[in-house]
Order: C-alpha cells, then structure tokens, then sequence
C-alpha cells in the first residue's frame, strides 16, 4: 500500500499527529500536465496538506485548498475527500524559472480553504464551510500556519516534501487535556513547544523516505508514542458521463443542435484525469428525448 496516512498520538504530550506518503497518485496526477518544477512542487505540498487536514476533520464530502494567484499562476487546487481519494490541478501561463519562488508564482495571491459536505437524505445540498486568507508566508506550510494561528483552532502546524516519486506530509496538532484547566494551560505550550522543536529537526530525505516507524522513532522515541493502523490514499477524479450530460443538458437544446450541426460532436476533456467525453447526434437526441437527464449508461471516456 504505497499510499497512506496514518494517525498517531504523543499521549504525554498531549499532541496528536498525522503522517501521509503518497506515491501512485503521485505519479498519476503528474501524468496529467507537464508542470513546469516549482508548479509541481506546490501542487504536491498542496495534494499532502489537504490528505491531513481531511483526515483530521470529521466531515463526509470533500476539502478543496484552492490558491488563486495574480502570475503566472493563477490557480492550484488539491481535493481530499471523506473516503480517502485525491485530485489536483493548476493552471499556469508564460515560461516559469525552476528556481522560481512562491511568492513568484501567485504574486498577491488568496488561499481558500472549503469544506463541501454531502447532502442529506432530501436535501439539495449539503453544508459548505468557506474560509478565505491572504497568502502570508515564503511557503504553503507557511501559510497554512498562519491561516491557523489567525483561526480560534488548536496549535496547529505542517511539514511538506516533494519530489519526483514521492509526496509526504507531516501534521502536529495540540489537544485539549483532561488535567485542570489551570494546569492544561500552564503545561501544554511547553508541551505543544517540544514536540513542534523536535519535528523541526526533520529533513526534507527523511520526510520523504523514511516510513512512519521510523520517522517517528526518530523524533519521538522518549515519547508515549500511539502509532494507529493506516488508512489508503487514492488518486480518483469525479468526473463522469452523467455529469457531462448534465452540463451539456444545462446548454439548452437548441445551443447543444447548433453545436452539433458546427462540429458534427460535443467533445469535452476533463483536465484533472485527461478523460476525453465525446457526445455524437445520436446521444444528443437521447439526452433530450424526454426532457430530463437519464442515469449514465457505459462512458464513452477515453483516458490519453
């Protein structure tokens, strides 16, 4: 299982942790879009980020980190769902330097941190939590430091890595301890302070090839230490040939006709898994034949 997440706890510390490897879906997202270096870089430390931060959320949809730059990026994205798949993109223009800095690539920049859940049973939607924050940092673990320090959130703080294979990620977050509220305060800054010095020790090779026993062996080893099972991490895009219907559907008969009369076909590519969607005159008049979007039959997708 190459891609994976496990969670553990500093039980004396009052401290708990996350720690992500990601290699397949790795590999898979870079297939999609040549990169220029620094690009890719961002998107990987972006795809760690949200795996933990989902992971540390009790929620069932989807978190997106979306960055929104002025350029030559104007926009990166990385999505986690509640049922451990990931996907990400960016959008970039011009040539862009390999020694390229962050604050390079998105200028004065926005980050936005959104949660989607799920609808209920009968509803339409379901529950989205949005927040939204200036880019403050030389870095993505920067900012997401101070996106939290500025939030009413616990302690919390990231290490990212990347390179060619590999992702990996590591999260600490400070708990609320169930000493007295006097003595919780006067000891856990100490506490959260130790184990935040000690994961500063941390090199980039050690985030990115140690596995988890030893990572944490070597930084929490006088520590008690609760290492849980692992839980997988998949790359999966959402996309589908009923939810390409229904954006072609959206267009109106009559635009989606003139379309096909032009082109002899509606060709649609997803750009988060290069899955090509074609829509011929024969699916247009089913698609319209009565009015509503029927289920997806069999995807006429074509991953190049």
């Amino acid at each position: 299982m190459p891609d994976k997440l496990h969670r553990f706890l500093l039980e004396n510390l009052n401290v708990r942790g996350e720690w992500v490897s990601i290699k397949d879906s790795w590999k898979a997202i870079q297939n999609t879009a040549d990169y220029p270096k620094p690009v890719r870089n961002v998107l990987g430390e972006a795809l760690a980020a949200v795996s933990l931060l989902a992971e540390s959320l009790k929620f069932d949809g989807r978190l997106i980190l979306q960055i929104r730059g002025t350029h030559p990026v104007s926009m990166l994205l990385a999505q986690a769902n509640s049922d451990g798949t990931i996907r990400g993109i960016a959008k970039w223009q011009d040539d862009i330097a390999d020694d390229a800095s962050f604050s390079q690539l998105f200028g004065s920049g926005t980050m936005i941190i959104s949660v989607e859940n799920h609808p209920k049973a009968g509803a339409q939607q379901g529950e989205r939590y949005q927040s939204l924050v200036s880019l403050e940092g030389a870095s993505l673990a920067e900012c997401l430091k101070q996106y939290f320090a500025q939030s009413e959130q616990l302690e919390t703080q990231l290490w990212l890595a990347v390179n060619d294979d590999t992702v990996a990620g590591l999260m600490l977050q400070s708990v609320a301890s169930d000493k007295t509220i006097v003595n919780a305060i006067a000891n856990q800054e100490n506490n959260w302070e130790h184990a935040r010095v000690l994961a500063d020790t941390l090199t980039q090779e050690e985030l990115l090839s140690l596995d988890v026993k030893e990572l944490l062996h070597c930084l929490y080893h006088e520590e008690d230490l609760r290492l849980y099972d692992a839980n997988p991490i998949a790359f999966k895009c959402s996309c589908s040939q009923e939810k390409v219907e229904k954006t072609v559907y959206a267009l109106g008969e009559k635009d989606v006709n003139a379309l096909i009369k032009e082109k002899g076909n509606i060709s649609i590519d997803c750009e988060f898994c290069n899955t090509h969607y074609v829509l011929d005159k024969i699916d247009v008049a089913r698609l319209f034949a009565n009015g509503i979007v029927p289920a997806s039959g069999q995807s006429k997708g074509i991953v190049h």
